[in-house]
This record gives structure tokens, sequence and C-alpha cells, in this order.
């Protein structure tokens, strides 16, 4: 299966018999609570409030709204509540984590924390998916912001991290396309030899889950019609779920691209730790934010 839309996918969450539980750090500022709220009344998610309890009642009363007493934490300091939160996890209590109004890096120091974070000993990368106007199904680019100039290992941990949230929601055989600005090797353009490497190691049955194309150009991976014209014959093109950026420009780039110019809609987290992270920009609307839990509750699985 694959979808299409966000709003497939938050019928199917809705349908879910049991919410998932979610511990929120920092929980205290109004988007948060709002796009919490929302998931909550789906009955997608159970959150867990971990922050300053009078600033997270404050923004409950905002939206004529409450949560059991035993669902809030007060942890006024920032920094603590973002360790409480992640404490929330690693001890069974929670499902997925979620930052709420604090600094990337406050909150993922206690995820990273080799004795009491969330780390499995690999690579953590940031899972986004788009929802693009003229493309037929969500749409899958990383890494564009976590990764920065990612090893042909590293590369390898992406898809995989990526491949699996994906068929945690429920993808039989996800496509993967690794970009390059041309689809012939080019000893010259180290991004293509790696690409190249990428598939080898897919039809070699290193990388599973998927059918890995590189390298592709943009254009072929997201329309068959231009492959064809161009004489690029792949099961990928014009069907594509994951985009694999050469960097973190490049991806953070095209992600601005799909949502500014294109209009799309986006979601986005953290996978390769022991739950996912939903971990938007503290600027981010309440929309992003509830987009985010929802892709997220469902990769929880």
């Amino acid at each position: 299966m694959v979808f299409r839309s966000f709003d497939e996918l938050i019928a199917r969450q809705k349908a879910e018999p049991h919410a998932a539980r979610m511990a929120v750090a920092a929980a205290g500022d109004e988007h948060t609570i709002e796009a919490v709220l929302h998931a909550r009344q789906e009955g997608i998610v159970r959150p867990l409030l971990v922050g300053d309890k009078a600033a997270i009642d404050a923004a409950l009363k905002h939206f004529d709204a409450e949560v059991p007493a035993e669902d809030i934490f007060d942890v006024p300091d920032i920094a603590e509540s973002a360790r409480y939160a992640v404490s929330l996890v690693r001890e069974g209590h929670a499902d997925l984590l979620m930052k709420g109004k604090l600094d990337t890096s406050v909150m993922l120091r206690p995820v990273v924390n080799k004795e009491t974070g969330l780390g499995k000993g690999g690579v953590m990368s940031h899972f986004t998916a788009f929802e693009v106007p003229n493309y037929h199904k969500l749409l899958v680019p990383v890494d564009g912001g976590m990764v920065t100039y990612p090893t042909l290992e590293q590369k390898k941990a992406i898809i995989e991290n990526t491949v699996g949230a994906l068929r945690a929601m429920g993808y039989d055989e996800v496509k993967v396309g690794v970009l390059a600005c041309v689809e012939k090797v080019n000893p010259k353009m180290p991004e293509t030899v790696e690409a190249d490497e990428l598939k080898q190691m897919n039809l070699r049955g290193e990388i599973t889950g998927c059918i890995v194309e590189g390298p592709i150009s943009y254009d072929c991976a997201m329309s068959k019609e231009i492959a064809d014209f161009k004489g690029f014959q792949s099961p990928v093109a014009g069907d594509v779920d994951v985009l694999v950026a050469p960097n973190i420009h490049a991806g953070n780039i095209m992600g601005k691209m799909l949502t500014v110019t294109a209009g799309a809609k986006m979601a986005g987290f953290i996978v390769g730790a022991k739950c996912p992270i939903v971990l938007t920009s503290r600027g981010s609307s309440p929309m992003e934010k509830y987009l985010s839990i929802v892709i997220a509750s469902a990769a929880a699985k």
C-alpha cells in the first residue's frame, strides 16, 4: 500500500483501536497544545505533557480543554523537561516523543545520551513527507534536517531508516531514488558513484524492503514521461516514494521549494532512535505539527 494524501493517513490513524502515547517536552506553548489537542480529539494520540504546569494549564484554558491530571508532569526547567520526556519513553510509558517550545539542541541532548538516551547505536536521520499538489502520492525527500554531508554508509543508513518507517506505516515495497543531476555514473561526480553503489547494495540484498535506483535525476524520478523521453527505464521513474539528497543543503532546499513555491503540505520527524521523535521548528504552524504527530504515530507501529 501507499498513501496518496495526508487525509488517507489521518483516516487510517483515526481508525486504529489504540491511541499512541506521546511524551511532549516543554509543552506549554499554544501552537504545540493546539496540535496535540487536535490529534487527541481524533483518538490518534494520548499526550503526556511535560513542562511548566502553569503554562500548560494556561494553554489548555485558551482552548477550553482539559487533560487528565495524571498526564501532566510539572517540570518547569526546559532542559529537565526534555530529559523527563525521554525517560517516559525509555521506561515504557510513551510510544513517541515530541519537542515543544525549546531549542532542538536542548531536545536532542538527552536523546543522544549514550547511557540514558534513545539511540540505537546507528545513524539518526530526518524523515519528511510532502503532499505535493501535482504528484500522485506522498513524497519523502531525505535528509534535509539532520545529517549534513552523509558518507556512503550514512546514506545507506538514511535509506534503511526511511524505508523502515514507511514499512511500519504499511508500505509493501518502497521505491527509492538516489538523486544526482545526471542518470549516468561519472567518476568526476562522486554523487553518481555513490548512488550506483547504493543501487548495487540493494541488488545484492544489503538494503532490503525497497527498490533503489541511482543515479537518477529529479525530473526522471518524478515523471515517467520525461524518463521515457530520455530513454531511462526504471520502475522508480515517475513513481518514486523516497528521494535521497546528496547533502543536507540539497535536501533542505528541495523541501522548501516544495512547500514555499509548489504549495506542498509537510510533516516530519526523526527516525533511527528507539521511537519516532516529532521535531518540528518552533515556528511551524499547528497544522504542520499536527500532521507530524499523525505520521509519527503511524511509524511508531
